[in-house]
C-alpha cells in the first residue's frame, strides 16, 4: 500500500474550523492500493484539538514555536511518498488527493500546486484566476515571475505538495515567522521541475481570525518576501538543479551545473 501523507499545523486559539477540515479529509476518494495518513502537529503550550481531529495522527509540541517549526515536526512523522499540506482552516475536496496522485504518477516532477477557490464567509466560492499558466513549471520560472512583479507569486504556498523525499532534502519549510509556505516554494520551484493544474481541489477559507489578519503579519509580510526573493537568487546562483525519472524508468539524480550529474548513492 503506497501513502500519501497530508500535513496540518494547528493552533487551538485559531483552529475554529477544523472539524470541517478533518471531514474534508476523512471524505477523500483515494485511487487502489493508496492510504492516506493525517498528521496533526498541535503549536501551543495548552493542547486541546485531539478530540476534533477524529482518524488524525495527532501530536504536540508542549511549546509554542510557530507554524513552520510545527509544519517540520509533522513532516518528521509522515511516511507517505507524497506530501500535502492543508492548514486547518482550509478544505479538500472529495477528489483532491487522488487528483494530486495521478499528476505525479504522471509526469516527472517534484512538486505540485493544485488550483483552489476562496471559501468566502457566507459560505459561497469565489474562483482565484491563475497568473501562471496550468502544465509543466519549468525550474526558475516561478520565481523570475515574482521578481519581475516585485515578489508577488503566481502560485498559492498553502496548497504546495512535494515529493517527500525532496522536500526533506530541501530544509522543509523556511523557519521565518511568515511566509514559510512561500520559502518552501522558492526552493522547490528553483531547483525542480513542477506542476500547476487546472483541476480545483480544494478551498482556501477567508475569515477574520486567519493568519494574514492577525496583527504581526502585516509588519513582516515585506520582510518575509525578501528572504524569499534572497533565497531564489541565491540557489539560482548555485546552479544546482534536482531531476526525477518518469516512475519505473529510472532512478532520482541531483544535476550540480551543467556538466555534472549525481546518481543516487554516489
Amino acid at each position: 500500500m503506497r501513502t500519501i501523507s497530508v500535513i496540518t499545523a494547528a493552533h487551538a486559539p485559531s483552529a475554529h474550523y477544523l472539524v470541517e477540515t478533518a471531514r474534508s479529509v476523512a471524505a477523500q476518494q483515494l485511487p487502489p492500493g493508496w492510504a492516506c495518513e493525517w498528521l496533526v502537529q498541535e503549536d501551543g503550550e495548552a493542547p486541546a484539538l485531539a478530540d476534533r481531529v477524529g482518524g488524525a495522527r495527532h501530536a504536540c509540541n508542549g511549546a509554542r514555536l510557530g507554524i513552520a517549526a510545527t509544519r517540520n515536526l509533522a513532516l518528521a512523522r509522515a511516511t507517505g511518498e507524497i506530501v500535502q499540506n492543508l492548514d486547518h482552516d482550509d478544505v479538500l475536496l472529495p477528489h483532491a488527493l487522488a487528483t494530486l496522485i495521478s499528476r505525479f504518477e504522471e509526469h516527472p516532477v517534484h512538486w505540485a500546486v493544485m488550483s483552489a477557490d476562496d471559501l468566502l464567509p457566507d459560505g459561497t466560492r469565489r474562483p482565484f484566476p491563475p497568473d501562471l499558466p496550468h502544465g509543466p513549471v519549468r525550474p526558475g520560472e516561478v520565481n523570475r515571475w515574482a521578481e519581475e512583479r516585485g515578489g508577488n507569486w503566481p502560485l498559492h504556498g498553502g496548497g504546495l505538495a512535494a515529493r517527500t523525499e525532496t522536500l526533506r532534502a530541501l530544509g522543509g519549510w523556511t523557519g521565518v515567522p511568515v511566509d514559510d509556505e512561500l520559502g518552501a516554494l522558492v526552493a522547490l520551484s528553483e531547483l525542480t521541475r513542477g506542476w500547476h493544474d487546472h483541476e480545483v481541489t480544494w478551498l482556501y477559507r477567508k475569515h477574520p481570525a486567519q493568519t494574514t489578519n492577525s496583527s504581526l503579519y502585516p509588519g513582516l509580510e515585506d520582510t518575509g518576501r525578501r528572504i524569499a526573493l534572497q533565497r531564489a537568487k541565491a540557489l539560482r546562483s548555485t546552479g544546482l538543479r534536482v531531476s526525477v525519472e518518469r516512475p519505473g524508468t529510472g532512478s532520482h539524480g541531483v544535476d550540480l551545473g551543467p556538466n555534472i550529474r549525481l546518481a543516487p548513492g554516489v
